[in-house]
């Protein structure tokens, strides 16, 4: 299937996805028309709005990124989440220690960030490599234990936030870092942050990584047929080792940019489920990074402009996330087509 194809599958199923998501409007009197203006209009065509895409579109990217990594090289990690959580847990912790009295409280806002960026990428980076020492060392599923460590990294930060790094009141949070050590905004009346430019970094990065070196190529081969690529010398194990650092490191990030661009707090329900939408963009994406890129961005839209359309048209959420996952379903399903063939055939009269 031609380039043009893919691009025109994609948007029958966006159409056909917001055609299906129309007729729920009906039973509550709201116009679709006016629902979807609201959408597209709030989600791409206000400068606020955009902005607010981007940033939501901003961690989905860096998952995408660590799921193109990590699944090209055979390497079926599904957590993101917990690396995600983890990685927004280091950020805070470095934060905290900047605070009045903490030990870097005498250290530059610059260099607290930078330090702070570092630590989540890393300790995100060791929870995904954990999962792969198990998997590469001691032959364990690599799917189940990355699950299960996601619910690990959820309940540690229920009890940081909940306990020993609670703020006096009603929500478990953490105290909120002071706005020198907030990531900058990058366009002038958004919310738009430094952590976006971070994530295109990142992403020109792996594409240089996976496209033009010698590891990257190692990575696709040892996923492609691990037996083979050990008969040309390739060391798989190291490969993939190296594959869940990445991907864990790229997740870790994410999440320390989430606290310092976003919420510049650690709280409970910080992830909300980024790290399994992030591998839904990289499949959106077929496994490319401009493709997850753009997955991202539309994914982000998706968001922004459903909350948006919730507000004007008096929708229950329900109904808006039930849009939402139809567009989605509807574009991955245009997958088959780039390797089936739809045949209408009439059976024969005897």
């Amino acid at each position: 299937m031609s380039g043009w194809s893919i691009v025109a599958m994609s948007v029958l199923a966006v159409l056909i996805g917001m055609a299906l998501g129309g007729i729920l409007f009906l039973p509550f009197e709201a116009s679709p028309w006016e629902g979807y203006q609201s959408l597209i209009g709030n989600a791409f065509f206000s400068k606020r709005g955009f902005g607010y895409t981007l940033v939501t579109a901003t961690p989905l990217m860096m998952v995408g990124f660590g799921t193109i990594v990590a699944w090209r090289c055979g390497f079926i990690f599904l957590g993101f989440e917990g690396c995600l959580l983890i990685g927004a847990m280091g950020g805070t912790m470095v934060g905290l220690g900047a605070l009045e009295g903490g030990i870097l409280s005498s250290t530059a806002p610059a260099l607290v960030i930078a330090i702070a960026l570092a630590w989540g990428a890393t300790l995100g980076a060791l929870w995904a490599g954990l999962v792969g020492e198990l998997k590469i060392r001691f032959g364990g599923n690599e799917v189940l234990i990355a699950l299960m460590m996601n619910f690990l990294a959820i309940y540690l930060v229920q009890y940081l936030v909940a306990g020993p790094w609670r703020v006096v009141g009603d929500m478990p949070q953490t105290e909120r870092l002071p706005k020198d050590l907030w990531l900058p905004y990058i366009v002038s009346g958004t919310r738009l942050h430094a952590g976006f430019l971070v994530a295109i970094a990142s992403g020109v990065v792996i594409w240089v990584v996976m496209a033009k070196s010698r590891a990257g190529f190692e990575m696709i081969a040892s996923g492609l047929n691990p037996r083979s690529a050990r008969y040309g010398g390739i060391q798989v194990a190291i490969r993939q080792r190296q594959a869940a650092l990445i991907a864990g490191g790229l997740a870790g990030l994410a999440g320390a940019i989430t606290i310092y661009g976003v919420h510049h707090r650690l709280l409970d329900g910080l992830s909300d489920g980024t790290g399994f939408v992030g591998i839904v963009t990289a499949l959106l994406g077929r496994m490319s990074i401009p493709g997850t890129a753009i997955a991202s961005v539309l994914y982000g839209g998706l968001s922004v402009g459903g909350d948006a359309m919730q507000r004007q048209t008096g929708l229950p959420s329900s109904i808006v996330l039930i849009v939402q996952a139809s567009i989605v379903l509807l574009l991955l399903a245009t997958e088959v087509l780039r390797t089936h063939r739809i045949v209408f055939s009439r059976k024969k009269k005897i």
